[in-house]
């Protein structure tokens, strides 16, 4: 099961953080179909947050497909997202990159600009071609 952690900081909405947050399992296969979410009162325990925000973030996962709300069940994962097994080699060789650049003094938002570059140059959508 998935535990969600809240950055007050962040500036990000908290039911966006939910919703990205259970996107992000998705993808590393943490959470696969059939698995139940945790319910809003577990969210609310954990997390101290309005139940609204919870049910506002699951009412997304559903709007997109991800997830369904079995009544009076919870609410169920209905698909996945992408290929990238928590346990990958790939993950292995970034957490020691990260590791690296965290020994040579650079910030979380240094590596998160540096990987988005990356990303951005790699995974760039080509627009205008179609």
């Amino acid at each position: 099961m998935v535990e969600y952690r809240i950055d007050r900081r962040s500036g990000v909405a908290t039911y966006v953080q939910i919703v990205q947050q259970t996107k992000q399992a998705l993808r590393l296969g943490l959470l696969e179909p059939g698995d139940r979410l945790p319910t809003a009162r577990e969210v609310v325990a954990a997390t101290a947050i309005n139940p609204n925000t919870v049910l506002k973030a699951y009412r997304e996962l559903e709007r997109e497909g991800l997830v369904e709300a079995r009544r009076g069940l919870g609410t169920f994962v209905r698909r996945s997202l992408g290929t990238a097994p928590a346990d990958s080699p790939l993950r292995a060789e970034l957490h020691a990159w990260a590791l690296r650049a965290r020994e040579a003094g650079l910030e979380r938002e240094d590596v998160a600009a540096l990987f988005t570059s990356v990303l951005d140059t790699h995974f760039a959508e080509s627009k205008g071609d179609a």
